[in-house]
């Protein structure tokens, strides 16, 4: 989350670190801190997923029950938005719920990387499940997907403007699910370098300032807690709207 307790500044800790130099026909595919805390978070990911299965015993364990509330929280979210067309989709949005709770977490971890507090990031994997949806609905309906965009029974005047309106509305999509994981990700370590930097600060300062530095110390623990519960809570929400959005093409609302 962030590398010493001197700040130079506040966004030094979203700074992209090249770790391995790679170009390839002059394309710059580097190895950054990015890539490596995405294998990371993978891995992480693989590693739960096998100590939840370790050792099938009668009475589960502490990681297979985590897993179990986890996998029926997002089998949740898919039967009610997909009902059971989401079965065929679950492997899919579990996998990406997971891994975004991942990211986010280890994101947290001091002298960590938090990839979701990219926007290039979020907007590529945004718009490759934009574009996946988008063939799923063609492959489902044909041409008549494109009645998506024109509701029955609208005047034929005002169709032009309705379809602009609706093609629109359905290409921010992409930004909406995109810009508010990176917006609340970025924001949120943002804040928690600048308290842990005036507490640092204080300290320093010596004399009353330096009793005084518990204060902004506390409201740090807490907003830790808090960045805790928006990690959690910004990785459902991108997996709930991907299924809504799914929803969308599947049965052409």
């Amino acid at each position: 989350m962030y590398k010493s307790l001197v700040f130079s500044s506040p966004l030094e800790q979203f700074e992209l670190v090249t770790l391995v130099p790679l170009s390839i026909l002059n394309l710059n595919v580097s190895f950054t801190n990015s890539a490596l805390f995405m294998l990371i978070s993978i891995s992480t990911c693989l590693l739960w997923t096998f100590l939840s299965f370790h050792k099938n015993l009668l009475i589960p364990s502490y990681w297979t029950l985590l897993k179990e509330n986890l996998y029926l929280l997002t089998a949740g979210v898919v039967k009610d938005n997909l009902g059971l067309k989401g079965e065929f989709y679950f492997p899919f949005i579990f996998s990406l719920h997971l891994f975004l709770l991942f990211c986010n977490l280890i994101g947290m971890i001091p002298y960590s990387f938090t990839v979701t507090s990219h926007i290039i990031f979020t907007f590529s994997l945004a718009l490759l499940i934009f574009i996946g949806i988008n063939i799923i609905g063609l492959k489902t309906h044909g041409l008549l997907f494109f009645s998506l965009f024109l509701p029955r029974g609208v005047p034929l005047i005002i169709v032009p403007l309705l379809i602009t309106i609706e093609f629109l509305s359905y290409i921010v999509k992409v930004f909406t699910l995109s810009i508010r994981l990176f917006a609340n990700m970025t924001s949120g370590h943002t804040l928690l370098k600048i308290i842990a930097g005036f507490s640092w600060t204080m300290l320093n300062a010596g004399g009353l300032l330096a009793v005084l530095h518990v204060i902004p110390l506390v409201l740090l623990l807490a907003l830790v807690g808090l960045e805790l519960a928006i990690a959690g809570l910004q990785a459902y929400v991108f997996t709930l709207l991907t299924c809504i959005y799914l929803n969308d093409v599947l049965n052409l609302h």
